[in-house]
């Protein structure tokens, strides 16, 4: 890895690229997602939904201001898309969600118009402000001040991508609809069925029962519905 660019090899397991096409691939520009779980938007553009053949046409297409990620104008080909974040192409009348797919890797699922308008973002921690004020900071990278100290740290709040009103809360805790984001059951969905407080440095331990009964730690927890999932979950496609 250099300072402008990353090796195919040392690229994030998280991306669909193939390792020995090519050397060098698009190193991600620091935004709202870690460099290992987020995708260049260039080359969400060419290489996801192939809307172009070369790296340079897909630059022209960003700066053109024709990609939206989260309802925003994006026009660096560098910007980090992660989990849960919304790509528009209002041109083409097309809408996608990023989501970990069940082999870990970060994959586009169409969506429709209305459901482009919102997004899922989990609280990782609180902040207390002048005068009582609680600031969200959640798992994208923006933050949500609100009045009342009423969510808690891993609740994930529907948000709306025109006016950022929270529409609905799913909260941690029992009974829950959740994706795991992480570990050996990535991608998987089903419901919380416990959690045990770990009372040191460890994280606490969630039991999920979905397809099977399994243990994960909170950090891989992502509520996505109260009794039944709000998104469209990726299908599973083996290369």
């Amino acid at each position: 890895m250099s300072g402008k660019h990353l090796k195919r090899l040392a690229a994030p397991r998280t991306l669909r690229i193939h390792r020995k096409e090519k050397t060098w691939t698009t190193k991600i520009s620091p935004g709202p997602h870690p460099l290992d779980k987020s995708i260049p938007l260039g080359s969400i553009v060419r290489d996801y939904l192939k809307l172009c053949d070369t790296y340079k046409e897909a630059k022209r297409v960003i700066a053109n201001g024709d990609v939206l990620v989260d309802g925003v104008e994006r026009k660096n080909h560098k910007f980090p898309c992660g989990f849960m974040d919304v790509l528009s192409i209002p041109k083409l009348k097309k809408d996608f969600r990023i989501l970990f797919d069940r082999r870990g890797k970060l994959t586009l699922v169409p969506i429709s118009s209305k459901d482009a308008k919102w997004k899922l973002c989990r609280i990782e921690n609180k902040t207390v402000l002048k005068g009582n004020k609680i600031q969200l900071n959640l798992h994208d990278g923006r933050n949500k001040i609100v009045e009342k100290d009423e969510y808690k740290t891993g609740d994930v709040l529907k948000i709306s991508l025109a006016d950022r009103k929270i529409s609905e809360v799913f909260p941690f805790t029992k009974g829950t609809v959740s994706m795991i984001i992480g570990g050996s059951h990535i991608g998987q969905i089903g419901t919380i069925e416990d959690v045990e407080i770990v009372y040191s440095s460890k994280p606490n331990i969630v039991t999920i029962k979905g397809d099977q009964k399994f243990s994960t730690i909170k950090d891989y927890v992502f509520p996505i519905g109260k009794t039944s999932p709000v998104i469209i979950p990726p299908e599973v496609k083996i290369q």
